[in-house]
């Protein structure tokens, strides 16, 4: 009855979390660039229980024992990368990349242990952008998100677009600027977006606002982790990964999908449930005897 407890409780557990990922999931349906989340589930512990030798009867193959688990947990929730759903918005701000494992690259700048402003490296799906003005440079708007990180090019510096001349982006992420009063004279600026290739996208922690990082400690050699899509070097990756003007992408989240699911875990936290229920009657009755 004990084990019977146990394995319905820690199931029940696991339940939970996967529901909360779920409910995540469905609440983030009209958030645009977001990536659902996916569980992944492990047994914690199998045991065989024997059995007494009167159970070897003439004729029978299978062995003596019966396996008894101990019930399931979370051993990892990773985010499926797929594309989501390009809906055009007519900005020329807006971006969205095309493509699988995509991601743009962006910077904050974040205080050391010496009070010194040090640059960090983000990465973000979502690319609904903004020209700002840094009093520093007049002469120029820098391509931010709403939150003021800077979005970087292949050399790693800040997006820029001259004043006076608005935004254009070819699919590889080369930036053409148009000149507001005449925009038949457009020039390439020599910037090129960066475009991020996910190789591994469940080693990125995210850290809120569809922003992600590499763990700390985390080494990324070899581009075992993220490596750069269209930086010209022949990678093969330039054909996989594009950026549309113009468009963001939607959430990758399908209700169907999202709601069978829930009704999946529902049931199994039902069953449970009931579980745990009968094994509480069973000992209830067990104290209750008399002899």
């Amino acid at each position: 009855m004990n084990n019977s407890l146990i394995n319905s409780m820690v199931t029940l557990h696991a339940l939970q979390q996967k529901l909360d990922i779920v409910s995540n999931n469905m609440a983030n349906l009209n958030t645009v660039g977001y990536k659902r989340r996916e569980a992944t589930f492990e047994d914690i512990l199998n045991n065989i229980k024997e059995q007494p030798q009167g159970f070897q009867k003439e004729g029978r193959l299978s062995p003596l024992g019966f396996n008894q688990g101990w019930g399931a947990k979370l051993s990892q929730v990773q985010m499926s990368m797929s594309q989501g759903t390009i809906k055009e918005t007519g900005t020329k701000t807006d971006l969205a990349i095309e493509g699988d494992n995509g991601l743009f690259e962006v910077t904050r700048n974040t205080l050391d242990a010496n009070g010194n402003a040090v640059p960090e490296v983000l990465y973000k799906r979502e690319g609904a952008f903004d020209l700002i003005v840094q009093p520093a440079d007049p002469d120029n708007r820098y391509l931010a998100t709403k939150e003021g990180y800077h979005v970087r090019d292949t050399n790693d510096q800040p997006v820029t677009v001259p004043v006076g001349f608005t935004m254009g982006v070819d699919p590889n992420g080369d930036i053409r600027v148009f000149d507001e009063g005449n925009p038949s004279n457009s020039f390439l600026t020599g910037q090129r977006i960066k475009l991020i290739r996910a190789v591994r996208p469940q080693y990125l922690q995210q850290v809120g606002d569809n922003l992600f990082v590499l763990p700390q400690g985390a080494v990324n050699g070899q581009g075992q982790i993220t490596r750069v899509a269209n930086d010209g070097g022949g990678s093969g990756l330039e054909s996989t990964i594009a950026v549309r003007q113009g468009a963001l992408e939607q959430s990758n989240v399908n209700m169907a999908d999202e709601i069978t699911e829930l009704m999946m875990v529902q049931r199994a936290f039902q069953l449970s449930s009931r579980a745990v229920t009968s094994s509480d009657t069973m000992m209830n009755l067990a104290n209750n005897l008399r002899g």
